[in-house]
């Protein structure tokens, strides 16, 4: 579904020439949840905007679904840090915003949006505003709009990391029950975070980055069974992932 090949970025700032990506190579299966992980400032943002075609890459190729990224894509949903939904709009609104800056017809998608919501747990809250909602309930929402127009490719930065540790927990694990764990039918998605435990606990596989110039480090398989559970982060396997992932952050660059 998507692949980086030698893929660079450089770009000017006013101290100077920044490169912020050097020479990234891996490959995303179509169905796959890869996640992506290291350290603040190495350019794992921007590799999400270089594969939603946001911004050109400086150098190396970004194929996505078969085709050359060379300008804004259309079938992929994103999730930010924050939920940035728009708060003089219902929540309904909220999550019908792509199929109006698609040019279609909102009302066509909006028995869509109730379900999502429902499958969410947030039925009873389309009519209420962003501010009437916690913070993991608006991320909740911000998930629904990504998946209004049911697209195969979700890129998702860090959505969950200004919640608190419980709420981000069962949020991983309302994100695995979207994605369709256990299902035949599963979107691809590539997932950044800082947490090297919720980088093990939903991948597939884990891509770990090195310090700016970002730069792939590893790439670790995960082979915890699934479907996961909040038992998979006591088991032995767990935690013997996550200390290999931090020991490969730990090298000297």
């Amino acid at each position: 579904m998507i692949v980086l090949d030698g893929v660079g970025m450089t770009y000017r700032a006013d101290s100077g020439t920044v490169e912020a990506l050097r020479d990234i190579a891996f490959t995303v299966d179509r169905g796959e949840l890869v996640t992506l992980v290291g350290p603040s400032g190495c350019g794992k943002s921007t590799l999400l905007r270089i594969i939603a075609g946001l911004r050109p890459a400086s150098a190396g190729r970004t194929v996505v679904d078969g085709r050359p990224v060379t300008r804004p894509i259309a079938a992929v949903g994103m999730v930010f840090q924050a939920p940035v939904l728009l708060k003089w709009r219902r929540i309904v609104d909220n999550v019908l915003l792509p199929a109006e800056l698609a040019g279609l017809n909102p009302d066509d998608y909006r028995a869509r949006a109730g379900e999502l919501l429902r499958l969410v747990g947030l039925g009873d809250f389309g009519d209420k505003l962003p501010r009437e909602l916690s913070g993991g309930m608006q991320q909740r929402a911000a998930l629904c709009r990504a998946l209004l127009l049911d697209p195969p490719l979700l890129l998702m930065d860090e959505p969950f990391g200004a919640l608190d540790a419980m709420t981000r927990d069962e949020l991983n694990l309302e994100l695995l029950r979207v994605w369709g764990e256990g299902s035949q039918r599963r979107k691809t998605v590539l997932f950044v975070t800082h947490s090297i435990a919720e980088a093990v606990f939903l991948a597939d596989r884990v891509v770990v980055m090195t310090p700016r110039p970002g730069r792939v480090a590893s790439v670790v398989p995960v082979r915890l069974p699934r479907p996961r559970t909040t038992a998979t982060r006591a088991s032995a396997d767990f935690g013997a992932l996550t200390l290999q992932i931090h020991d490969v952050l730990s090298r000297p660059a």
